[in-house]
């Protein structure tokens, strides 16, 4: 079998809360991998740490313990936990996509350019960017009347759909899905399904937490379940 694109061992992360001297743990101990072509599901209960494992990944999150292991498009491995904010900028720009359960864009940008953005970024023509980001939106079912204007204003289905279209276009190597169907109507949920399984043919990686069960079992070839992290107590002794 060939080598994982990336490697999660031990992960952890907790949050220190200096003013009340609190501990708080988010995630404990994960471990999995993530191959070419397939998407390994996270499941498990509010509070195992779901979210917090991909924004670790993406290095929105500073990780507490392990490490992940990333493989790039040169067969070069990165430690994410260790890798300077160049590399994990590199990264993100090139070989790493992450689709959020909320789009952050400048007010004023118009949604062809929000999602043309990571194709410009690349050195992509900007003509070719914004026929490639139109192409994305029709198969999103976004009308082509809310194209010009921004995003800002949208409903949170339409945001979504926006927000999926910016992190599809650009076909990473790895994806991070956060609950990318949560907010669709089953028409475009259906939409998204088709596309995430064409990119799975077209060899990209994925990393996905699904709203919706049946979801997870139709698309994951790899479900990781996650418990809630220990007690703080318990979390202490291990670290001393």
């Amino acid at each position: 079998m060939a080598k994982p694109v990336l490697q999660v061992d031990g992960y952890g992360k907790y949050f220190q809360l200096h003013e009340q001297n609190k501990l708080i743990p988010s995630s404990h101990n994960v471990s999995f991998s993530v191959h070419a072509g397939e998407l390994t599901a996270l499941v498990g209960p509010t509070g195992a740490g779901k979210s917090s494992v991909l924004k670790g990944i993406y290095r929105s999150y500073l990780p507490t313990g392990g490490r992940i292991l990333y493989r790039d498009a040169q067969g070069h491995e990165l430690d994410i936990c260790l890798a300077s904010d160049h590399q994990i900028l590199e990264l993100r720009r090139r070989e790493i996509g992450f689709v959020t359960q909320f789009l952050h864009c400048l007010p004023r940008q118009s949604t062809l350019d929000v999602v043309a953005h990571p194709l410009f970024m690349n050195g992509v023509a900007r003509e070719e960017a914004r026929q490639r980001a139109a192409e994305l939106l029709a198969e999103m079912n976004l009308p082509e009347r809310l194209w010009s204007v921004s995003p800002a204003t949208f409903s949170g289905g339409e945001r979504q759909r926006v927000n999926l279209a910016r992190g599809f276009i650009a076909r990473p190597r790895l994806l991070l899905l956060d609950e990318p169907t949560a907010s669709l109507d089953p028409e475009t949920a259906e939409c998204v399904i088709r596309l995430i399984e064409r990119l799975k043919t077209e060899g990209t990686a994925m990393l996905a937490i699904f709203h919706h069960p049946e979801t997870t079992r139709r698309l994951a070839d790899r479900v990781i379940v996650l418990t809630p992290p220990p007690a703080v107590e318990e979390l202490l002794k291990e670290m001393l």
